[in-house]
């Protein structure tokens, strides 16, 4: 399968971390890395003048905090974090971060981080797929793969940087996965984004108000953010 040619860039302060991202990354043809910074205000400065497609950020550096530079960006490239703090994972998925990977990073884990965003922004093209059956999702617990249909989905719940997927026909299954993620997965029209930890399936919903859905005997907060398109698409 030929992939577009994607660039990113490193922002590390410690060099070796760079090197190790970088000899991670000659594995990947489809991915040219631009630049590797351990001073993260030159790497603001070249990200005013540069656009790449995927950023590898380091969260503690010295000056500003990779989450601190994320914010001065005019345009998002896609992100992942590598730091050796756990404690960061929250924040940085609130920024939309499409994965968090704690140092030391080895090359399978690394490599599931950068699988993902090629399958993100390289579709397999049509003319070439396989037909396929896609009315279920495979979701990674408890060291299995479980296939479940997109209806058996009841809602997900995001838990820092693991998500529980409430089945129906499976109970409560936890997955190491973002919810951001696992929303780029999921297929348009029922699934709903009601608040920065909950996705629904809208085919479940026993009740609703302005500020809360009903599912079982869950009450899902609707988040501020997302009212007027909850509300609107419920309506």
């Amino acid at each position: 399968m030929n992939r577009e040619h994607k660039t990113c860039i490193i922002i590390d302060d410690e060099p070796i971390a760079i090197r190790i991202i970088k000899e991670h990354l000659s594995a990947f043809e489809s991915i040219e890395c631009s630049e590797g910074f351990s001073n993260p205000v030159k790497a603001m400065e070249f990200l005013s003048r540069n656009k790449v497609d995927l950023l590898f950020l380091d969260i503690n550096m010295p000056g500003i905090s990779g989450i601190e530079l994320l914010k001065t960006l005019h345009y998002k490239p896609t992100i992942i974090f590598t730091t050796a703090y756990r404690e960061y994972a929250v924040d940085a998925f609130d920024l939309d971060a499409l994965d968090y990977l704690v140092k030391p990073i080895s090359f399978e884990r690394f490599a599931r981080s950068v699988n993902k965003f090629l399958n993100l922004v390289t579709p397999i093209s049509e003319s070439n797929a396989p037909v396929e059956d896609t009315s279920y999702i495979i979701l990674k617990a408890d060291k299995k793969k479980y296939k479940i249909a997109f209806n058996d989905i009841v809602f997900i719940e995001s838990m820092d940087n693991y998500i529980q997927v409430h089945t129906c026909s499976k109970g409560k299954l936890i997955c190491y996965e973002t919810l951001s993620a696992i929303e780029q997965q999921l297929p348009g029209g029922n699934f709903l984004r009601i608040h920065r930890s909950f996705i629904i399936n809208t085919q479940h919903i026993d009740a609703f108000t302005a500020s809360y859905i009903e599912i079982g005997d869950r009450k899902l907060t609707i988040g501020r953010n997302y009212k007027e398109e909850v509300l609107k698409t419920l309506s």
